[in-house]
């Protein structure tokens, strides 16, 4: 199932793609959209020729930087001749991981659609050398204000992976995404049993008040013996 802003950038995709011309051609048959850490919308097509042309993921991504977008935080494709939502190939996965390693990808489920991390497109990835992507940080937007405030500097992931420094904090609320610039200054791997009061002190809770928390609102299937991040960072301050 998507949330608002997922639902609105598919609509966004679908009614591009409707609106491609039937004329036998074949030169445009897939539209994409992407949204930006802002919440900013942006579309685009493919260009199909027998040489190989851009997948509409790509075009859109283009379309994004020119247009000078942040950080990508989700993308969709959608076919025409209402084809509806479809699955990046594995150029644009590698692209993804390659550029945009933490944005969601729309992916058809069922008879629905869900977005999924876009690493887990492409579990055995090339890894490029010199890649230096943006990187995001997920919250949920009832962190905002802690947060904004500097009174939340931690947070606890499990197969979330975070990379020590710049990254666009991102918060998903359901008019708009709102973002921070900000820093990841440690990433900590322990064991989930293994939390301790320490760490969770600086949650603002006990180390069993925090694996309650996690198990009850975020991760219901971690286990003991799973290995979590503990992630400390920093809002940086504009100008």
């Amino acid at each position: 199932m998507l949330i608002a802003p997922e639902q609105r950038l598919l609509d966004a995709a679908l009614e591009t793609a409707s609106r491609l011309p039937a004329d036998g051609t074949y030169l445009n048959t897939v539209a994409s959209a992407v949204m930006d850490v802002h919440g900013d919308i942006y579309t685009g097509v493919n260009v199909g020729h027998f040489t190989g042309g851009p997948c509409a993921e790509l075009v859109t991504l283009g379309v994004a930087a020119a247009a000078g977008a942040g950080p990508i935080a989700l993308i969709v494709a959608a076919g025409d001749e209402g084809r509806g939502v479809m699955p990046p190939c594995g150029r644009c996965r590698q692209v993804l991981l390659d550029q945009q390693p933490d944005c969601r990808v729309i992916v058809p489920d069922g008879d629905d659609a869900s977005s999924v991390p876009a690493r887990e497109l492409l579990p055995y990835p090339s890894q490029h050398p010199d890649a230096d992507p943006p990187r995001l940080l997920r919250f949920s937007p009832g962190h905002w204000d802690n947060v904004v405030a500097g009174v939340k500097t931690a947070t606890t992931r499990f197969n979330d992976p975070a990379t020590p420094g710049p990254a666009t904090f991102l918060f998903e609320f359901d008019d708009r995404y709102r973002s921070l610039p900000g820093v990841v200054e440690s990433v900590e791997h322990v064991r989930f049993a293994d939390i301790t009061d320490a760490q969770a002190a600086l949650e603002g809770c006990s180390a069993d008040e925090l694996r309650t928390a996690l198990r009850t609102y975020y991760y219901p299937e971690i286990v003991d013996d799973d290995v979590v991040d503990f992630v400390r960072f920093r809002v940086v301050e504009n100008g």
